[in-house]
């Protein structure tokens, strides 16, 4: 794909390097020049530094930046947002690649784009055909786009690519951040908590009193129940494992809400997944173990499905405030690698040791 997109005259060699740096500070400059001196040091042509810091500039969100005298860039992955990624991360590099081979100036662009459109579409996956994009348009891309910036009062970066609204900015970053957390990895860790749930829930709705609850019970009501509970759980488990980032040294005040913001929207999906879960889960057993008979008994009117749906979701919210109560994971671990700040603390200690280890040899 290089020799398409960027030069069929070269014989391109790949390799790759992973540092804790990368994502172990807030300051891109430490990325950039780690990144430099490994290219040095490697004697590389090029240097592409994927990280999955939250980058900014003027409290804009950067997706990536090119600085063509170190023929070095980077782009940040958390700002790709939440969206599947594989296609996107790869044009980034073929275009921020282009970038650095051919230049940044308008008539360097115009010149690049003349190829790019010479060469047709031998690989239809590649969206991209605009030697002025970082990656194609598509859904995510259209809903909060990018904008390609070339600094005038900037030395260093030759091009930026960054969210043309800061709101839209900040939504795609931290869905992108959420993303990194992988919500669905933090489900196992709550296998004890929806065993515990299910059990009391299912005991409890075998008796009438759940059942003639759900007379009472609009959707309004049946909503707020479920949010105020879904809530309940995100929360016990947020303060119940240390999970709120509090000030320290190597965070600032924005980076920490940052945090904080990833961590409660990353539990907030996976209880939300927990919810429906419990609720199919509690559907199932009222609809094969409660016979018609005992629910018209209960409610003094024939039942429908919509009466065993009702208790169905009653049941979840108690069994869901229940769990909150119970909630013990028994692999701290998981819960804790899934939040972006104790990753961050790993690093930096990581970091650290490597530079005692240096000093030391």
């Amino acid at each position: 794909m290089l020799n398409y997109y960027v030069s069929e005259k070269e014989d391109w060699a790949l390799e790759f390097y992973e540092d804790a740096l990368t994502g172990g500070t807030t300051n891109s400059a430490e990325v950039l020049e780690e990144s430099w001196k490994r290219k040095k040091e490697q004697n590389w042509d090029f240097v592409i530094a994927v990280t999955d810091l939250p980058l900014f500039h003027n409290k804009k969100t950067i997706v990536a930046e090119v600085f063509r005298k170190e023929n070095a860039a980077h782009f940040s992955l958390p700002a790709l947002g939440f969206a599947p990624r594989y296609k996107r991360m790869r044009e980034s590099i073929l275009q921020l690649m282009n970038e650095i081979y051919y230049g940044t100036t308008e008539s360097d662009r115009q010149k690049a784009e003349k190829r790019l459109q010479s060469k047709g579409d031998r690989y239809s996956e590649l969206k991209n055909k605009d030697a002025e994009e970082l990656i194609g348009k598509r859904i995510f891309e259209r809903i909060s786009p990018l904008e390609r910036e070339v600094p005038e009062d900037n030395r260093s970066t030759d091009v930026r690519f960054t969210a043309k609204s800061r709101i839209g900015g900040l939504v795609r970053l931290l869905s992108g951040m959420v993303y990194a957390n992988r919500p669905w990895a933090f489900f196992p860790a709550f296998t004890k908590i929806l065993i515990i749930a299910f059990t009391t829930g299912s005991y409890a709705i075998i008796f009438p009193t759940v059942w003639q609850m759900s007379t009472y019970y609009s959707a309004t009501r049946g909503i707020l129940v479920s949010i105020l509970t879904i809530l309940a759980l995100v929360a016990w488990v947020i303060v119940s494992n240390g999970l709120w980032e509090r000030k320290r040294a190597s965070n600032g005040s924005f980076l920490r809400k940052l945090y904080n913001s990833t961590t409660f929207l990353t539990l907030l999906v996976t209880v939300i997944m927990y919810y429906f879960i419990l609720f199919i889960m509690f559907s199932i057993t009222v609809l094969v173990l409660v016979p018609p008979g005992q629910v018209e008994y209960n409610i003094s009117t024939s039942p429908n499905l919509g009466h065993y749906l009702l208790v169905s979701w009653i049941g979840t919210s108690i069994a869901t405030i229940i769990g909150a109560i119970g909630a013990a994971f028994e692999d701290k671990e998981v819960i804790l690698n899934s939040t972006y700040g104790h990753r961050q603390q790993r690093r930096y200690r990581m970091i650290q040791q490597q530079r005692e280890d240096e000093e030391t040899y």
